[in-house]
């Protein structure tokens, strides 16, 4: 009897253009957690869809317990024990816990209609499982986004699933949540005789949980189910990317005592902020700071008329603004906003990657000529999505059909393009490979070397220590500290955290890139 569970043998994977896997090869151990890493565009995704009945493969072979299969659906795949869960979450928020656990199998009582006792007891067992103290009853939008992350897999378990495929799990939580998702990853292999794929970009994360990764590079291995002891971080990236990895640095030199380009004074918003005070710089790389729930992104939407601001100013070049959306924001003040969201807020997906990566120069460009063609858009986006090394067969191709990752491409690349004098960047390497992570930072870098003011939010401490000049530090929607950065890891870890009130120091500091 064979060792793994699940096994792809020589998969190849074709779709027009484009040859996604190319003799790709996967295998998973029972009760392991096991790696798989590459580039966006790599074939991760397709892998993964091969495995949940998404794609058949146009070559090659699955087995699963040693038995060859073909799932011509994810229920089939799901019906065979196999659950993913995706970056993006699928619970219905408006629903409750329970309902949402049980939602493929609904119990019913005599007269047709859901039981929701059994509801309840059953989807309670599952949570115990979890060690979730929820009750089922609660409607998922009042879930932390941790919990929601925990009832996702809670959900895969209740499907009696024995491999889950986790994709990007740790994206949106805590150092803290991370910690308390990998003591219970550990425990549903050892007691729940689980089998994890862990697909994360975040290469620290990989090597405290996982014990064998493979590596697909442009569809093909690069490494197969490697003992992640014979490797260290070198090694990884160089296996992933083809080179050894480049750590870039913001070497800027700032005068704080210029005036301010845009100013916030004493902002109190409907959401919650209290008496919030900042500003920015000419050419400054603003670091917004703070643990899930602290307000960064939500004050930067007040800003933008997403939600509403009570009281304070917003001063642009010391002359008070009123801005009602992301449109008036770009159009009136050339201020723009790269979203966390790309699916919801980022992109268009059923439109393609023309017309998602040039919508934010149309305004500015027919303020210059009398007419637009796609061949004048296309010279305007084209340097930066060559750049970011979106990897598409054309730019008709609809965005929707797109890895995460190159989605998130070309929701940086069209605001890159867009000229504008202020950029608010919310989590902008989210699901992003580490070269492509290297390019774009290089690119903030240059756009606040010619002048480009820029506000960036993300909760990479590595990547907010290299690029911010200066960092301030969030709070239960207040500004709690505020750090001149001198781009020393250690110093400014310390310094940022210590900033965060004593609630918070259990926390395990973010480990360097």
């Amino acid at each position: 009897m064979s060792d793994y569970i699940l096994e792809l043998n020589n998969i190849t994977k074709n779709f027009p253009g484009v040859k996604a896997l190319d003799n790709a090869n996967f295998r998973l151990k029972k009760k392991s957690i096991h790696a798989l890493l590459g580039e966006n565009g790599a074939g991760k995704s397709t892998l993964i869809k091969i495995i949940t009945g998404v794609y058949n493969q146009n070559e090659g072979k699955l087995f699963l317990n040693n038995q060859e299969k073909s799932f011509s659906s994810p229920n089939e795949a799901m019906n065979a024990g196999i659950s993913v869960v995706h970056q993006e979450r699928n619970l219905i928020r408006r629903f409750s816990v329970g309902e949402n656990l049980m939602l493929t199998n609904l119990p019913k009582n005599n007269l047709g209609l859901i039981d929701y006792n059994t509801v309840a007891k059953e989807s309670k067992k599952w949570l115990d499982i979890m060690e979730l103290d929820i009750d089922p009853n609660t409607i998922v939008s009042d879930l932390t986004v941790a919990k929601m992350q925990l009832c996702e897999i809670a959900k895969a378990l209740s499907l009696e699933s024995k491999i889950l495929l986790l994709d990007e799990p740790t994206s949106s939580l805590s150092p803290q949540d991370t910690k308390n998702l990998f003591a219970l990853l550990k425990r549903l292999v050892a007691e729940q005789d689980v089998s994890i794929v862990f697909v994360s970009h975040k290469l620290e994360e990989v090597f405290e949980i996982c014990d064998e990764v493979t590596v697909l590079r442009d569809g093909k291995n690069a490494c197969e189910s490697e003992q992640i002891t014979n490797l260290n971080r070198q090694k990884l990236v160089k296996l992933m990317i083809g080179r050894d990895e480049q750590i870039i640095k913001s070497k800027k030199n700032i005068d704080f005592t210029d005036e301010s380009l845009l100013d916030l004074q004493s902002i109190n918003t409907d959401l919650g902020h209290k008496n919030i005070n900042l500003n920015l710089k000419k050419g400054e790389i603003l670091g917004l700071y703070g643990l899930v729930g602290a307000g960064r992104t939500e004050l930067i939407k007040c800003v933008l008329g997403l939600d509403k601001i009570n009281s304070g100013q917003i001063l642009l070049n010391n002359k008070e603004i009123k801005i009602k959306s992301p449109k008036d924001a770009l159009e009136k003040y050339k201020i723009g906003y790269i979203s966390e969201d790309r699916k919801k807020e980022g992109l268009i997906l059923m439109h393609d990657v023309l017309s998602n990566a040039g919508i934010t120069v149309w305004s500015n460009l027919k303020k210059i000529l009398s007419f637009l063609n796609d061949s004048i858009v296309y010279n305007k986006v084209d340097p930066y999505v060559k750049q970011l090394e979106v990897k598409t067969p054309s730019y008709q191709q609809i965005v929707s059909n797109l890895s995460g990752g190159n989605q998130q491409k070309i929701s940086v690349a069209k605001w890159l393009a867009s000229g504008t004098d202020i950029l608010f960047i919310d989590e902008p390497t989210v699901g992003i490979d580490i070269k492509t992570k290297s390019y774009l930072h290089e690119l903030i870098i240059e756009l606040s070397l010619k002048g480009t003011s820029i506000i960036l939010i993300t909760s990479d401490m590595p990547e907010m220590i290299s690029l911010a000049d200066r960092i301030i530090t969030m709070k239960d929607f207040k500004v709690v500290g505020e750090t001149i950065n001198n781009h020393n890891y250690e110093e400014m870890s310390s310094s940022i955290m210590g900033n965060i009130p004593v609630s918070y120091t259990h926390l395990t500091l973010p480990t360097k890139a």
